[in-house]
């Protein structure tokens, strides 16, 4: 059964730059796609980007987020670049192993990791 580990959570400023990984074991990463979603507090959980045959990205971060897979790490990245104040949120990575083009909604994903902490604040 796949298992996904996210870190590179942390305390970051306005303008600053965060890399989220996400390690996946129990089964080869590219027998799986990778969404990477997140839920600030009070609100309900949100596609940020995925990565499949295609890589999407949510409107709100496009620019200034990047999806990145790294096979023989069995690891996805999320580089996060020019953060805002809005985008703090508990980050999860999840897996979806039957559908290959991605997408940024939850309903294929089933194998979720436990989440990381992002804050951006001065």
């Amino acid at each position: 059964q796949v298992q996904l580990v996210e870190s590179g959570g942390g305390l970051v400023q306005p303008g600053g730059s965060l890399r989220l990984s996400c390690v996946v074991s129990g089964e080869n990463l590219d027998l799986y796609t990778i969404g990477w979603f997140r839920q600030a507090p009070g609100k309900e959980r949100e596609g940020v980007s995925c990565i499949g045959t295609n890589t999407y990205y949510a409107d709100s971060v496009k620019g200034r987020f990047a999806i990145s897979r790294d096979y023989a790490k069995n690891t996805v990245y999320l580089q996060m670049n020019s953060l805002k104040s809005e985008d703090t949120a508990v980050y999860y990575c999840a897996a979806d192993g039957f559908t290959q083009y991605c997408a940024i909604v939850e309903s294929p994903y089933h194998s979720w990791g436990q989440g990381t902490q992002v804050t951006v604040s001065s």
